[in-house]
């Protein structure tokens, strides 16, 4: 498959959160191969380190790793000031980092609640509160969230991780609002079925219910990371610069 080419992403900085595995692993990928100056945070150390040597061999260089634990915001500040140091005014935010804990809603404790809440929402929010200053003196930017079909189709085992991604689509909304004058674009992606290494181990063991899910898309082929990531680099790229509080689902039609 050809890929396209932006050419305007060459040099820029792209800052991407929970990139070191899954689906932020291929933004990093995809940012990299577009020649951006890309630096990811992730909890996981070594998988970091090993997505850098990876990066590195395959591109020429290498992108930026600052292991952090998202669920710390004061951690999380320091990282992208660390960022900021190092690479300058990011042009793009990718907030990715996610957990899609499955839960029984009768069982949810309160302090349960308040991790989803933090490892799938909280960070997006102080994320782009850092990173908008930074955009706005370079004179825009692209910030991309990532939502997911879950709370559109309501899936039931996934209350708490449902209401975040939710409530991202509204924080898009509003941040687009805020900061259109600013030519900051504001986007989210709703990703469907994405089996990476993560959900085939916890979520998706057997093939059978892989193919009864994709059954059910309008296009029956694997929504891959790579798919999600080609989306992500139009929405950073100029080719969008009049696209923004929107939300793209890539499911495949799921219905």
């Amino acid at each position: 498959m050809t890929h396209t080419n932006y050419a305007g992403l060459a040099d820029r900085v792209v800052l991407i959160t929970g990139g070191a595995s899954g689906i932020g692993a291929a933004f990093v990928r995809a940012f990299a191969a577009q020649h951006a100056r890309v630096a990811f945070l992730d909890v996981d150390a070594d998988a970091g380190a090993a997505l850098v040597r990876d990066v590195t061999s395959e591109y020429g260089s290498a992108p930026l790793f600052v292991p952090c634990d998202l669920l710390d915001i004061d951690a999380l500040r320091a990282a992208m000031a660390q960022v900021h140091t190092s690479l300058g005014d990011a042009a793009v935010l990718v907030n990715n980092a996610a957990n899609d804990q499955r839960q029984v809603l009768s069982e949810v404790t309160p302090e349960e609640f308040d991790w989803m809440i933090g490892v799938n929402l909280k960070h997006v929010f102080f994320a782009a509160q850092a990173v908008v200053p930074q955009m706005q003196a370079r004179g825009g930017g692209s910030i991309i969230n990532m939502s997911s079909v879950a709370w559109i189709r309501g899936a039931p085992a996934l209350p708490a991780y449902a209401a975040a991604k939710a409530a991202i689509v509204g924080f898009t909304n509003s941040l687009a609002r805020l900061v259109g004058t600013d030519r900051i674009r504001v986007n989210a992606i709703a990703p469907g079925m994405v089996i990476t290494e993560r959900q085939r181990r916890l979520w998706f063991t057997d093939e059978r219910q892989i193919a009864e899910f994709r059954a059910r898309q309008a296009i029956p082929d694997a929504v891959t990371p790579g798919d999600i990531a080609r989306l992500a680099l139009f929405l950073a790229s100029d080719e969008s610069q009049r696209i923004t509080r929107q939300c793209f689902q890539v499911d495949g039609g799921l219905g």
